[in-house]
């Protein structure tokens, strides 16, 4: 069994910064794509950034230029580091990873337990 635990959630005044990490644990022989979504009330989740095995990374327009997604795969580690927060930026924010946990190949999916990120206005 994989788990995944995220950590840097928290209250936060609008032009401020934080650091969110995802750390998976378990029986991993590979991780491929790593993600965040987030889901405000009374929304649907919604991708906010993603980052591929090698590197590559596509972000929700809404993040462009103030989050950064990144990756150790040594730790199986994923980090969203968002600068400039804004109110409308309020959601539990979850990550999603693609593990590869036998020689089959397979992918199985897995989410984080989500982390409460607020802004102030």
């Amino acid at each position: 069994q994989v788990q995944l635990v995220e950590f840097g959630g928290g209250l936060v005044q609008a032009g401020g910064s934080l650091r969110l990490s995802c750390v998976a644990s378990g029986s991993i022989r590979s991780i491929t794509a790593m993600g965040w979504y987030r889901q405000a009330p009374g929304k649907q989740r919604e991708l906010v950034a993603r980052i591929t095995s090698d590197g590559s990374t596509n972000y929700a327009d809404s993040a462009k230029g103030r989050f950064t997604i990144s990756r150790d795969n040594a730790k199986n580690t994923v980090y969203l580091q968002m600068n400039s927060l804004k109110p409308e930026d309020t959601a539990v924010y979850y990550c999603l990873m693609f593990v590869r946990v036998n020689p089959s190949g397979y992918e199985y999916q897995y989410w984080g337990q989500g982390t409460q990120v607020t802004v102030s206005s």
